[in-house]
């Protein structure tokens, strides 16, 4: 009875507690919280110093008594007690110009397409410790799609292709459910590494993870591009130990992550090829929709439409989509009824 009451002084929010990134969409502010999924703690007194990007800019630049903690790993809870600070951290920032002393929210949040009841029961019981009254946990895709203004409720087949950090998710929805998919490791995170172990092979030269990205983010690309891009690549020389600083162009980056580009796409074939041929019909019709952070690889796109020959479109805004479709949620409860996953946890039931 007494959370019922704290419940009318919360911001019902939606989480999209992603690898790389944690975005919170307030039912008031819309989204209120977009930062990365990292946490800083101090081994010596275990005090969480930073979280969020205040974490992420002391990356690789830590004393040994400092570590960085990455609590999700492909789309999953890898470190409870992190991941539920985390949590408590943001929920209270986002309620922080408020009245409410003790906030307790309902949270919907969305959870990879393969996760086990263990790893549900995780994810409920982080945002329940957290503050949360009520957790309703919801597929990525499926959020992803409401996010993209899909028609989802529609006997309609759509095909979205959700590229995160940790995990790639490609599904085939229709009448508000997955009919087909598949789930894959490799995502951005991995074209970060792809670069980074291009850079020890060719070049001797040992990268950051941070750089790494950053190249990713200013030059990297799927197809050819029309003009040459070029960045500085630095790091330390493997042979000499010393600094160095290369050039390098969108053509070798290309080639770093062209083999986890191409297992993405054939990916995408092989649930196509599994999918009832009325879906197909459908999905030819209105074309594939790419949505998370690796929707945003140059010219991806215009290579998935190329080899599975159906038009292929990005998303707006496709970092947000499944946290804005956490959030749609939010005022549609008979659809998140529907769509929800069942509790995996008596407490998230309240």
């Amino acid at each position: 009875m007494f959370n019922k009451f704290l419940g009318h002084f919360s911001k019902d929010l939606g989480i999209d507690l992603g690898t790389s990134n944690t975005l919170v969409y307030s039912k008031d502010g819309g989204i209120v919280i977009n930062e990365p999924s990292i946490v800083a703690i101090n081994n010596r007194s275990d005090q969480i110093l930073a979280v969020g990007k205040d974490a992420k800019d002391m990356l690789g630049k830590t004393p040994p008594h400092i570590k960085i903690s990455k609590p999700l790993s492909k789309g999953v809870i890898s470190d409870f007690e992190v991941t539920e600070k985390m949590l408590k951290y943001f929920i209270d920032k986002v309620h922080s110009e408020s009245f409410t002393i003790v906030p307790r929210p309902t949270i919907v949040i969305g959870v990879p397409l393969e996760t086990t009841e263990v790893e549900r029961k995780a994810v409920e019981d982080a945002a329940l410790s957290a503050g949360a009254r009520k957790v309703h946990l919801v597929e990525n895709t499926m959020l992803a799609a409401l996010g993209a203004r899909l028609p989802l409720s529609e006997s309609l087949g759509m095909m979205v292709v959700d590229i995160g950090g940790g995990t790639t998710e490609i599904a085939v929805m229709s009448l508000a459910g997955v009919v087909t998919w598949r789930s894959l490791d490799i995502a951005g995170d991995e074209l970060n590494k792809n670069i980074i172990h291009y850079a020890r092979d060719v070049f001797n030269l040992l990268l950051g993870e941070r750089i790494a990205e950053k190249i990713k983010m200013r030059i990297g690309s799927a197809v050819d591009q029309d003009d040459t891009l070029q960045i500085e690549m630095r790091g330390r020389d493997l042979l000499s130990g010393l600094p160095k600083e290369i050039i390098v162009n969108d053509t070798q980056i290309r080639e770093a992550i062209q083999r986890s580009v191409r297992i993405i796409v054939d990916n995408i074939k092989s649930t196509l090829e599994i999918t009832p041929p009325e879906l197909v019909a459908d999905i030819y019709e209105r074309g594939i929709v790419l949505t998370g952070g690796g929707a945003l690889l140059r010219g991806l796109d215009t290579l998935i439409s190329r080899q599975v020959a159906i038009p292929v479109r990005v998303a707006e805004d496709p970092l947000t989509c499944v946290v804005r479709g956490a959030g749609l949620l939010l005022d549609q409860p008979e659809l998140l009824q529907d769509i929800s996953l069942p509790s995996a946890s008596e407490g998230g039931i309240i």
